[in-house]
């Protein structure tokens, strides 16, 4: 029990010593994977209609 007190205990110190994001920092990190995954994602669809295009057209 006395372990688990510590284990608390030191895990409460570190968190404060954390330097945490300001909610700007989030906002534009978060756009940042939006934008990312967005692109991304047209990437494959673009890939996918182009060899799906010229699969249908091989066979």
């Amino acid at each position: 029990m006395n372990g688990m007190i510590s284990y608390f205990r030191e895990s409460y110190e570190e968190l404060r010593k954390v330097n945490w994001p300001t909610r700007d920092e989030v906002i534009q990190g978060t756009q940042t994977v939006l934008i990312f995954v967005i692109g991304f994602t047209i990437l494959l669809w673009l890939l996918d209609l182009v060899f799906g295009l010229f699969v249908r057209t091989v066979l």
